[in-house]
């Protein structure tokens, strides 16, 4: 029998806050920049959902070490103005939250000082203070499960009966590597069909998370 829904994990970026757009946007013009040129699809299938050392290494294998540290420090700076200047939350995300009775934590793979800013940015790094989880303290980020599995193992809920809520490829399969109910936001830059996959929900606007959140506990 499948266990009801205890516990909700969203990832943050693309999901919380509509950062991804500005980070799809930095790295295609750090990638001119540095003679790598990409598109902003070729943004999304290579960095979206992968932690900053995940990225680095790609960046390295491609253009070198020292070529890598100055991308990335042009990144952070670049990313944190264009953050300052506008982010928002995810359309239709504050109605979601005030919908969701259920417990609810954040499990992503940028750093905390990274959320703090960007969840500070919008309003939302009280809501979820003391319940913030990031790839920096695991072995293994996304794709793998090691993420996902320490927030519930601190919430103190059982991964099955956990339900995740991401924007990107290697964030769904975490979920489902992890034993855990996969909710795939493709109101974002990541393509529906690269969401979709056993035990996934794809849906396209934040709204109607809650309404999927309470049938798939009442169909439990």
């Amino acid at each position: 029998m499948i266990k009801p829904i205890e516990l909700v994990i969203f990832d943050c970026d693309g999901v919380l806050v509509d950062s991804e757009r500005i980070a799809a946007r930095v790295q295609v013009r750090l990638g001119a920049e540095f003679g790598w040129p990409l598109t902003e699809e070729e943004v999304v299938d290579r960095f979206i959902g992968c932690s900053g050392p995940s990225i680095r290494e790609q960046i390295t294998e491609r253009l070198g070490a020292p070529a890598a540290a100055r991308w990335w420090e042009r990144f952070e700076e670049l990313h944190r103005v264009e953050v300052d200047a506008g982010l928002t939350a995810v359309d239709g995300l504050p109605e979601a939250l005030a919908a969701i009775t259920l417990p609810t934590c954040v499990a992503s793979s940028g750093s905390h000082e990274k959320m703090r800013h960007t969840l500070g940015r919008t309003g939302l790094y009280e809501r979820f203070a003391g319940r913030i989880h990031s790839a920096s303290e695991v072995a293994r980020g996304k794709p793998a499960p090691d993420l996902f599995l320490l927030a519930a193992r601190r919430m103190g809920v059982d991964p099955a009966a956990c339900a995740v809520v991401e924007d990107s490829r290697p964030g769904v399969l975490a979920a489902r590597a992890a034993g855990m109910r996969a909710f795939g936001y493709a109101g974002g830059l990541t393509r529906a069909e690269q969401l979709e996959g056993p035990g996934t929900v794809v849906f396209d606007d934040m709204r109607l998370l809650p309404g999927l959140l309470a049938g798939a506990t009442a169909g439990s």
